[in-house]
């Protein structure tokens, strides 16, 4: 009889067999298949967990109150967005921020935002 064990978080599933294996094997030990990485088509993800895409769409529609800030750990220049967001400044500067979340590399965006 088969021993079932229950998958942890230090495990996955084969992508061909369906075999219980370690998370970090690149290849199946049943049936010998190269594990491929799942690739994040949105964009960078910091260490942290902060989203680059996410910044900017905040930044974006939400950005005149300083969301963004407050969302990548600059609470200081969130609440300097939201005491100012009558001007509509705050929200032009989002607007090119925005932008230039988008146009960062991946790389500058971990440097600057990926801290824990």
């Amino acid at each position: 009889m088969e021993e079932y064990s229950e998958k942890t978080s230090e495990d996955k599933f084969c992508r061909e067999c369906g075999e219980l294996i370690n998370a970090k094997a690149e290849i199946c030990p049943k049936c010998g298949v190269r594990q491929m990485s799942p690739q994040n088509l949105l964009g960078a993800t910091a260490p942290n967990g902060k989203s680059k895409i996410a910044a900017a769409l905040l930044a974006f529609f939400l950005g005149g109150f300083g969301v963004h800030k407050f969302y990548l750990g600059q609470i200081g220049f969130g609440i300097l967005y939201l005491l100012f967001c009558w001007t509509l400044i705050p929200a032009i500067v989002a607007f090119i921020e925005s932008i230039l979340l988008l146009t960062m590399s991946d790389e500058t965006f971990n440097r600057r935002f990926g801290t824990i």
